[in-house]
This record gives C-alpha cells, structure tokens and sequence, in this order.
C-alpha cells in the first residue's frame, strides 16, 4: 500500500460514553498523537471497546468532546471483535476485502480491474492467496483475522482502530499480523488497539491507556502497566455499581 501522509490524532476532553445511561468511560482526557501506537488496557467491561466505538461515531458522546485532527470519521480504519462479526452472512473472502475500497470505489460500485487486483494483493500479503472464492463462513478464526487485516490494508487509513485483533488465534497468525501492525505504525500512521495480553502489550506497544471505566494512567507502557496501576485499575473496577448513572444526566 501507498504511504499515507500525515498521520491524524485525536482529543479526548473529559469524555464520559455510556449505554442506556449507565457510564461506560469517565472523564477520560487525553490525546493520541500522531503517528502514535497504543495499547488501550484494563478489566472486562472497563469501557475499552466502548471508547473504540465512540472514536468512530457509533457510540454517542454523552459529555465532553473527541475530536479528531487531520483525518474524518469515514476514513478510519476499524477492526471490530470477531464476536461482532455475522460469520453465516454468505459473502467470500474477496467481496469482504474489496469493502475496503468502498470509499474510493463507492458502496455500490463493482469492483473490478485495479481495484480488484488490490485486493489480491492484500489477500496474498496477509497469507490467504488461494482462498479468495471462499465463504468466511468456512475460515477459522485466524484465517477470519487475516482476511480483516486485508480489508484493512485496501483502505490505506491513517487512524487504525483495531477491536482485540489477536483473541483466540494462533501463535503463528498473531506473529504474522504483528509484523504488520509494526509496518503500518512505521509508515507513520496512528494505532489504537484494545488488548488483553499484557505481556504482548509489554513486548511489542510502546504507549498505553488503562482504563477501569474511569482513566487510571496514560503514557509509557512501562509506567502505565506498573503493579501499583494495575492493583488500582482492579480495586476501581470492583468497586463501581453497574446502576450508576451517567454523569451530567438527570434520573427521569
């Protein structure tokens, strides 16, 4: 893939998301810089993949303000958990990487000629050349995270948000699609994944945000993944009532 230009970042200002009223993140501020690669981190249910969701508009902010710089929402690239993912949707391994060009291509445009060829080439680079006329009902679940990367690779992005990426695949895949992660954030381009393998995270993310619904620390992964973070992040999260209201909101 082409190199991208300058990479976009995004601004956290006191942001708080929630569903159905009940808080998700707490006042979380912050900015992702360009060019950035973080590790967001911390309990289940800590509101990791909810802040994903807000970056991209599909949750709705319900006090402060993202805002992103140098790119817009429809130019992020997205990997979502493989449990989001209608796996019985009867589409190939091909026609799911071409959804990457929409963008450029349109969402109802055929995809052919260079276009087309662009999405072999993805398919290839992440090492399913072969399985383009396959169902993804019929991948396993590395092959499945393969074929995403490939979708990703078309779109080009400059702000790549990945969902857990590497959940219940092999050891080989998670290396392959590392690389490649490592290539992209090389090229300049700003990562922000959701994780739960903190010793990967040590190994291979150079920032990281833990969070325990509310931000317990932000920076290094060195200091951010300190014992006495973590033994924080674990205390808050047990200690917070899931009834809670959002803040700002009144009870109806």
């Amino acid at each position: 893939m082409a190199r991208s230009s300058a990479a976009p970042s995004v601004r956290l200002e006191d942001v708080t998301l929630a569903y159905r009223r009940h808080p998700a993140v707490h006042h979380l501020s912050g900015t992702f810089s360009p060019g950035s690669f973080t590790a967001i981190v911390g309990p289940n249910g800590a509101g990791k993949s909810t802040l994903l969701k807000g970056i991209t508009g599909e949750i709705r902010v319900d006090d402060g303000r993202i805002e992103l710089s140098g790119i817009d929402r429809r130019d992020i690239a997205y990997l979502p958990q493989a449990s989001e993912l209608d796996r019985s949707f009867p589409i190939t391994v091909i026609d799911l990487v071409a959804t990457g060009l929409w963008r450029r291509y349109g969402a109802f445009s055929r995809i052919a000629g260079a276009g087309l060829a662009e999405a072999e080439r993805a398919i290839g680079a992440v090492g399913l050349a072969g399985f383009e006329g396959r169902t993804i009902g019929t991948l396993s679940g590395g092959q499945m995270q393969r074929a995403l990367f490939a979708r990703m690779l078309v779109q080009d992005a400059r702000l790549l948000l990945l969902d857990e990426p590497f959940t219940a695949i092999d050891s080989k895949t998670t290396a392959d699609l590392l690389a490649l992660v490592h290539r992209w954030h090389g090229e300049g381009r700003t990562i922000i994944t959701v994780l739960h393998d903190l010793d990967l995270v040590r190994a291979h993310i150079p920032e990281t945000l833990l969070i325990a619904r509310e931000p317990i620390a932000w920076g290094s992964t060195v200091e951010a993944l300190s014992a006495e973070n973590l033994l924080r992040a674990r205390a808050m999260h047990e200690a917070f009532a899931d009834d809670a209201l959002a803040c700002g909101r009144e009870v109806a």
